[in-house]
């Protein structure tokens, strides 16, 4: 048994070497370990020694201030000096108009449109379509046609090497060394056929006539002369004339009672004909070449095996029977047609994945309509899509889509199944996105990337899930595309948002703070030829703005008809180019005859231009 005096000392050990050296020992085996009290501080030393410490710290940091110079070899730099720089005052206006001139380059933009219409051209020129009267082979930002000058057009399609447009009389207009490498300057060749809409092909032109009638007309005018010509009756008598300029009809001979051809597309070498009635044609649309890709959408249509009769006689797409179509596009060697209920079928070449589904090496062209599997692309999503736009051009395919919030789960085929649940606020949400397929090497896909061929439609974020706030409504909106415009390898793209168009160009029924703005226009993909009017020759693989058309401004010789061809800048803004929406106004300035117009974009072969539309 341990003894009272070794108790004591295991018990009390922690403690007394707390209150010694780590190298002492406690020596007390003989007697009670008792340990002394604690050493308490000098509380009349402690006020003097925290003044010495804070004099001591003093004489150190001035020490330090006063070497520094010393250290530092006496560079002394002067404390930066801050520069106020108020802004200027606003130049007093003499008018509201003035006044929202000053505020807003958009409003000009829509005012420079309505008094003087035109056409404004950019992108290659060697075929003297953009700028006939220039020795310019390109034309690297938007210039005026002086031909077009405060004009009106129903279409306007344009191609390297030739131009086509439609007046407001609906006589066609065609310019440019494909038409006549002598006399290249815009000229008025078919008239009195009250034509509405046109398009191109490799060496004809498609038009449409407010009747429904269709005509392939030759691109050259040695072309239009020459052969036979169709002889009509003329409205205002019974007599027979002939036509001066070498044409062929195409309207096609099987349509029902009350239907008629209200849309024409074409490629290269073919040509598709919506009805009223909802009912496809197509037709071979060029002189060179038979469409041999399938983009007729016959099965088994060649040259060889093609049914007795003229060579471009149309046919009927019996593969799309069994739907009501109200929208058509054509690429160079491809078609699309969009039906009512948002399904989109594709057919001809598929050599760079432009029908929505992936290439097949071995069988690169399909003969036959094939629905385009866009409910794939929202497979296992809460989202159910539509379609509700189409555009081709090239070798590229667009979509814009609806996709629906509903509650499940969407399966490839398009059924629905059991998945995540979603917020009751979030039904019925609608995401309005934009998917593009084909060749992306000239960054047309307008994804972001420079890819060659398209596995599978990819999403062009840049037109994707956009919102704005809706006053009229009180709250936030889609934002979807108004209409595309594709070219061989770039293309447009205008923004369905919301214009205003209503403040007065003249009187006080505003205040000078409502200003007119139009719709946004975007541009991307090949620019080798300055065709996207950025002033740059650089690709570019996502959507873009560029700066604003020119504006009327001096009057007199050296100016055409009286407008300057120099771009809306204003010193210290960055402002973009923007589309005039639908607007009934007077030309001139408030002076001329009323008319109804509009601002179109389009992109073609290498060009691109913006047009007053009626």
């Amino acid at each position: 048994m341990a003894s009272p005096m070794m108790l004591a000392r295991t018990a009390l050990r922690p403690q007394a070497r707390r209150m010694v050296n780590s190298t002492q020992w406690v020596r007390s085996l003989g007697r009670r370990f008792r340990p002394e009290p604690e050493p308490q501080p000098d509380k009349s030393n402690l006020a003097l020694r925290i003044l010495t410490g804070v004099l001591a710290g003093g004489l150190v940091a001035g020490a330090a201030m006063a070497a520094y110079p010393m250290l530092t070899g006496g560079n002394k730099k002067e404390p930066m000096k801050v520069e106020l720089i108020f802004q200027e005052p606003r130049k007093r206006s003499m008018s509201a108009e003035e006044s929202r001139d000053q505020l807003s380059p958009q409003h000009v933009q829509v005012k420079h449109s309505w008094e003087h219409p035109g056409v404004y051209a950019w992108g290659s020129n060697v075929g003297k379509v953009v700028a006939p009267d220039s020795n310019e082979l390109v034309i690297k930002t938007p210039r005026r046609i002086s031909y077009f000058d405060d004009q009106v057009l129903r279409d306007l399609k344009l191609d390297r090497n030739f131009g086509a447009a439609i007046d407001e009389k609906g006589n066609l207009v065609q310019w440019g060394v494909g038409f006549d490498k002598d006399h290249y300057t815009p000229t008025v060749t078919l008239k009195g056929k009250d034509l509405v809409k046109l398009d191109i092909s490799r060496d004809r032109i498609i038009g449409l006539a407010s009747n429904g009638e269709v005509y392939s007309i030759p691109v050259a005018a040695a072309d239009q002369r020459a052969g036979q010509k169709e002889t009509t009756a003329s409205p205002s008598s019974l007599w027979f004339s002939q036509a001066p300029v070498n044409y062929r009809p195409l309207t096609p001979k099987n349509l029902r009672w009350g239907e008629k051809i209200v849309d024409v597309r074409s490629g290269l070498e073919h040509c598709l004909m919506l009805t009223s009635n909802g009912r496809v044609f197509s037709a071979a649309a060029s002189s060179e070449d038979f469409p041999s890709k399938g983009q007729l959408g016959v099965p088994g249509l060649t040259w060889t095996n093609r049914p007795a009769g003229p060579y471009d006689q149309p046919h009927e797409v019996t593969g799309l029977s069994g739907s009501k179509i109200k929208e058509i596009a054509a690429g160079d060697y491809h078609s699309l047609a969009l039906d009512t209920e948002g399904r989109v079928y594709a057919f001809g070449d598929n050599s760079f994945g432009q029908l929505g589904f992936e290439n097949d090496t071995e069988h690169p062209y399909v003969d036959s309509p094939r629905p385009v599997p866009i409910n794939k692309l929202y497979q296992g999503t809460n989202l159910r899509p539509k379609v509700t736009y189409i555009a081709a051009g090239g070798p590229n395919s667009f979509f814009t889509v609806d996709a629906r919030a509903f509650q499940g789960q969407l399966g490839g085929d398009g059924s629905s199944a059991q998945g995540q649940i979603v917020p009751v606020k979030d039904l019925g949400r609608v995401n309005v996105e934009t998917w593009a397929c084909g060749e992306g090497i000239h960054g047309t896909l307008g994804n972001g990337k420079w890819t060659h061929v398209s596995v599978c439609p990819t999403k062009v974020k840049a037109l994707s899930n956009l919102f704005e706030f809706d006053e009229a409504t009180n709250q936030v909106v889609p934002i979807r595309l108004s209409r595309m415009s594709i070219g061989s390898n770039h293309a447009c793209a205008v923004m369905d948002n919301f214009t205003c168009v209503d403040s007065p160009l003249n009187g006080n029924v505003k205040s000078d703070t409502d200003t007119n703005f139009g719709a946004d226009v975007l541009w991307w993909g090949g620019n080798e030829h300055y065709q996207l009017g950025t002033g740059k020759r650089n690709n570019v693989n996502t959507p873009s703005y560029i700066v604003p058309l020119d504006t009327p401004a001096r009057r007199g010789p050296g100016h055409g008809h009286g407008h300057e061809n120099r771009l809306v800048q204003r010193e210290g803004e960055s402002n973009r180019f923007q589309l005039t929406p639908r607007k009934t106004v007077k030309l001139d300035g408030g002076k001329g005859r009323s008319v109804s117009v509009e601002q179109r974009a389009e992109c073609g072969r290498d060009v691109s231009a913006v047009y007053s539309a009626a």
